[in-house]
């Protein structure tokens, strides 16, 4: 018989969630387990990554963003360094105005201290020959982009230079649960941290976490830029005058595939909003785990102790990952609260109604 091998965490998945929460309990010295089959399909390895802390239609401030921000920038730069690659890139957001209304509203939003640290400056004139922009636009700070598949591949490559890693589906049926111990095959571990997502789990069986579906589009180009333009959508310059465009949100297909449909919603949003030449050359699709509160789900199981989830990060999953990732190993290691909005103690009910 082998001979078991001692872990302080096990961590099932290695998205956004998953590789965050690994990046957390590396710095800290803690020997881990990732177990993660990969999917081409999940919501991490199909995402521009963007991050904004200037949201939605009404342009608002996203939740947390004063504190969000500041320390996701500091999160992917630490990870940076601790994998020896380069994929967190700060870019500027620039959003065109379409009247000379919203260029008002904003010149006297600038002045206010909510969102102050955010802008960079209001521009009242054409200023970027990519977009249309008439009316001149909104340039926005602390934006940017993550390479997602990049990040994940390199957080791979470092849990494997010191830790275990297993690119193998999660058998639940080998999973041992004690007390004071979990087992899983020939590993023994202290803790145990869900985040797959949307994939199977009869643990956390009971929680409300919805597929939400997304596609996005992949364009070559006549020319590059140094901004993300977003109106609608967001056009986002990549490497080699290629571009990365999304994304669309579609909670009613859930049914593997890209469509014409989104293709096309896509193309005429990017042509509505920008003047230069591109081809389609790629199309994306791939299934984000959201909740009905749109804030994610951490915490303790309610009866077994010792196992944890992270989840429902949904369409934020770059800024909401670094930070929570946090609060979750300060619960785990010290006991700390979680925030009551994120907390999975909202769920209690669902589960105490389900265990009956």
């Amino acid at each position: 018989m082998n001979e078991s091998i001692k872990v302080d965490y096990i961590i099932i998945g290695q998205g956004l969630a998953g590789s965050a929460v690994a990046i957390q309990l590396l710095k800290l010295g803690k020997k881990i387990l990732v177990i993660d089959e990969p999917h081409k399909n999940t919501a991490s390895t199909v995402a521009a990554g963007l991050f904004n802390p200037i949201t939605g239609k009404k342009m608002v401030k996203t939740w947390m963003a004063d504190i969000l921000f500041p320390y996701l920038h500091n999160f992917y730069r630490e990870a940076g360094l601790l994998t020896q690659e380069s994929f967190f890139h700060p870019l500027p957001l620039y959003r065109p105005f379409v009247s000379v209304m919203e260029q008002n509203e904003w010149m006297a939003k600038s002045t206010e201290k909510a969102f102050a640290p955010y802008i960079d400056s209001v521009l009242l004139k054409p200023s970027f020959i990519e977009v249309k922009d008439m009316f001149g636009g909104l340039l926005l700070k602390l934006c940017g982009y993550l390479d997602t598949v990049k990040y994940m591949d390199a957080v791979r490559k470092r849990i494997e230079q010191t830790d275990h890693f297993a690119q193998e589906e999660f058998n639940f049926g080998e999973l041992i649960l004690k007390k004071g111990s979990i087992q899983y095959k020939n590993y023994k571990a202290e803790k145990i941290i869900f985040c797959n997502g949307t994939h199977l789990n009869p643990i956390f069986g009971w929680l409300p976490v919805k597929p939400l579906k997304g596609e996005t589009l992949t364009l070559q180009a006549n020319t590059s830029s140094s901004i993300i333009i977003n109106r609608g959508v967001y056009i986002l310059p990549m490497e080699k005058n290629q571009w990365r465009v999304g994304a669309t949100y579609n909670f009613h297909d859930n049914e593997p595939g890209i469509t014409e449909f989104s293709k096309n919603e896509l193309d005429e949003k990017v042509k509505a909003i920008s003047q230069f030449s591109y081809t389609i050359i790629g199309q994306q699709w791939g299934i984000r785990p959201t909740t009905p509160d749109r804030r994610p789900i951490l915490g303790e199981h309610p009866e077994y102790k010792s196992v944890f989830i992270f989840n429902g990060l949904g369409t934020k999953g770059v800024s909401l990952a670094p930070y929570f990732s946090r609060v979750l190993i300060h619960l785990t290691e010290n006991g700390l609260p979680v925030n009551k909005e994120v907390d999975i103690e909202r769920y209690k009910s669902v589960y105490s109604n389900s265990s009956l």
